[in-house]
């Protein structure tokens, strides 16, 4: 199985604050759970100084580089034909930041790479998450 794909980006946070902030932010893919994106932030953007960690469908980081995609905590539309807002909801608050499109999609070519769409199915372990979940592994 490949391994795990980290792709350091800049991210601009949106606040209300005057003047651009930017941070470190790490996309990852692994193979090993082919239907998911996570987006790693450094602790110093937090509100109690943790790294902080989301998780959301690789088809969504997808799907909101052309248009406004996601209901949920996480959102992610186009801001522009360079840039690529993400929202992250949570009961603490909204965090908004901003990314290159081409970072994105540079990220999202790696991954499709490692594992195309609508292969996902044939890269999960359901027997292995399972035993996982019920603590026989």
């Amino acid at each position: 199985m490949p391994a795990a794909i980290d792709h350091a980006v800049q991210v601009r946070l949106l606040a209300t604050a005057p003047g651009p902030h930017t941070v470190p932010a790490v996309l990852r893919y692994h193979p090993g759970d082919p239907l998911a994106v996570r987006m790693s932030f450094p602790p110093e953007i937090s509100l109690d100084g943790a790294a902080v960690d989301w998780a959301f469908a690789r088809e969504l980081l997808a799907e909101g580089v052309h248009g406004a995609a996601g209901r949920g905590d996480v959102r992610v539309r186009p801001a522009g034909p360079e840039r690529t807002v993400m929202e992250f909801h949570a009961d603490e608050g909204v965090a908004m930041v901003q990314l290159r499109t081409a970072d994105v999609r540079r990220f999202l070519a790696r991954s499709y790479a490692a594992v195309p769409a609508g292969q996902e199915p044939a890269h999960l372990d359901v027997d292995r998450d399972l035993a996982a979940l019920f603590g026989a592994a």
